[in-house]
């Protein structure tokens, strides 16, 4: 049955992420439906439903980034938040690249995740990313230096600080300093938001190295 009421699916095979998530969102007095398998959640939803989709990248049986691949091949718009792991971040590029509004890495504090669902429930999809000329994405990338420029390439690619260091021959921490200065430069609000800005200015990850 088709509601003017947006909806929060949450899809996790943990239950006690489920439940934690159900507890939080419903604090918020946003509606919630939980799933446990991405078929349960296939097979239920409702194309007149508005909403967005909590989606765990990694789960046994359709992962994440299949769900995603349905979801598109139903055109359904439905906005898709990534829940990540630590070591899943090039998974979570990979659901950005196809058309994912956002990923958390685990743990993550509350308010982010409710600062996430009311953005994509507040806009349409197509207008989750903020609506930037390419000109105006242009000039950020033209600001950044050619080393901040192989940093935001390591970082769509979805490498950690660690593996940029040793792909660049620098340390940690001036991998850090330079993501510092890309997010800054670019305007971003987070890596997330980094990552979908350089993917609408056509910074695409290489598939090969996913």
């Amino acid at each position: 049955m088709g509601s003017d009421r947006s909806t929060v699916f949450v899809l996790d095979d943990d239950e006690a992420v489920r439940d934690s998530l159900r507890a939080l969102l419903e604090s918020a007095g946003l509606e919630v439906e939980l799933f446990e398998s991405g078929q349960d959640f296939l097979d239920d939803l409702d194309p007149a439903r508005s909403g967005c989709l909590i989606l765990d990248v990694r789960m046994p049986g359709l992962s994440g980034l299949e769900i995603q691949q349905k979801l598109t091949e139903r055109r359904n718009s439905l906005p898709v938040i990534i829940i990540t792991g630590h070591g899943d971040i090039p998974m979570a590029v990979k659901a950005m690249s196809a058309g994912a509004v956002d990923f958390i890495e685990k743990p993550f504090a509350d308010d982010t995740l409710l600062k996430s669902v009311k953005r994509a429930l507040s806009q349409p999809k197509k207008n989750l990313v903020d609506p930037e000329s390419a000109g105006d994405l242009e000039r950020r990338l033209g600001r950044l230096t050619p080393r901040e420029r192989e940093v935001l390439d390591q970082l769509v690619i979805g490498n950690p600080n660690k593996v940029i260091a040793h792909e660049l021959g620098i340390s940690p921490r001036t991998v850090e300093i330079h993501r510092a200065r890309v997010i800054e430069k670019m305007n971003a609000r987070n890596l997330s938001h980094l990552v979908r800005l350089a993917i609408a200015a056509g910074v695409l990850p290489d598939e090969s190295r996913l």
